[in-house]
């Protein structure tokens, strides 16, 4: 039975006929088995050369500021070391556009400083949004993540939603400059009603329900109730200054990164600054936060 069965794999018996092409996978099929093919190669082959190998020619690396990572990675390698670093990680959450050309993934990371250390030494979550490129293969646009505590548990491994709808062929395509715009324009808005109203009350309004927030230290949040405790209620300052914003063909995804500060209520000067990645996603034809990513520079 088994001989028959390989025998008609071979040969491509079943539902895909001889000289039958196997139909291309879902777009958010892809996009986490790239993720976890590049979560692979850093295993196999260092993370690093990975990185290289499925980072875009324009995309961007926080070294703190936003540097195009590529070259960034190959100008500075790192010194002879007689061990090699592990950085490993997993999907537990995707997404993409209607057009299957922008989408991001989020879960887990671990980090041992010898790859054949028993127990990592770091732990944490990452946001890395993909863009399709020209050959049709998936490549990261931005790179971003928060370190938090060793968690009690293993977050769970992603799953193909029952009710995904591949809608590539059918999505309407959009003016890509005007809505570059208008999320722009979101964007300082975001960060004037902030300023003017609090950051937590602006959240809230902003924010699509299933928002996913990440900060340092801590472990990311989920929803608008639990995200809305980032903020405290005293009227601190909030300042984001996006640097880049991109959205989708379909005009349905898109994401900014830039610079934040943070000044207490009761301190003159600015008290944090870093870098932030933020993942809209217009419902309604309103653009609404789904992801939130803070990630404070070291400080000086």
């Amino acid at each position: 039975m088994k001989k028959l069965i390989l025998l008609a794999a071979l040969l491509g018996f079943g539902s895909v006929g001889i000289g039958q092409k196997r139909p291309a996978a879902p777009a958010l099929q892809s996009l986490v088995d790239t993720e976890r093919a590049f979560a692979r190669a850093a295993e196999e082959k260092g993370t690093r050369p990975a990185f290289i190998e499925f980072i875009a020619d324009d995309g961007i690396l926080f070294r703190p500021a936003p540097v195009k990572g590529k070259q960034w990675l190959i100008d500075n390698p790192l010194p002879p070391s007689d061990k090699r670093a592990l950085l490993s990680w997993q999907p537990s959450f995707a997404e993409v556009a209607h057009a299957g050309d922008l989408g991001y993934t989020t879960g887990p990371w671990q980090y041992k400083d010898d790859v054949h250390d028993a127990k990592p030494s770091a732990f944490g979550n990452f946001i890395t949004v993909w863009k399709k490129q020209a050959d049709g293969s998936w490549k990261f646009a931005a790179d971003l993540g928060i370190s938090n505590f060793e968690p009690e548990q293993p977050a769970a491994q992603w799953q193909m939603p029952a009710n995904y709808r591949d809608l590539a062929k059918v999505s309407p395509v959009v003016n890509l400059e005007s809505e570059r715009a208008a999320l722009l324009a979101r964007e300082h808005e975001f960060s004037k009603a902030a300023a003017k109203s609090g950051a937590r009350r602006v959240l809230v309004s902003f924010a699509a329900n299933d928002v996913r927030v990440f900060r340092e230290k801590r472990f990311p949040y989920l929803g608008r109730a639990e995200a809305s405790e980032v903020f405290p209620t005293t009227p601190n300052a909030w300042i984001w200054e996006p640097a880049f914003v991109d959205v989708s063909r379909s005009g349905d995804l898109g994401y900014s990164y830039g610079s934040y500060s943070f000044i207490r209520e009761d301190a003159k000067n600015v008290t944090e600054k870093g870098n932030y990645l933020r993942i809209w996603k217009k419902q309604r034809g309103v653009w609404l936060v789904v992801v939130d990513v803070a990630n404070p520079l070291p400080p000086q």
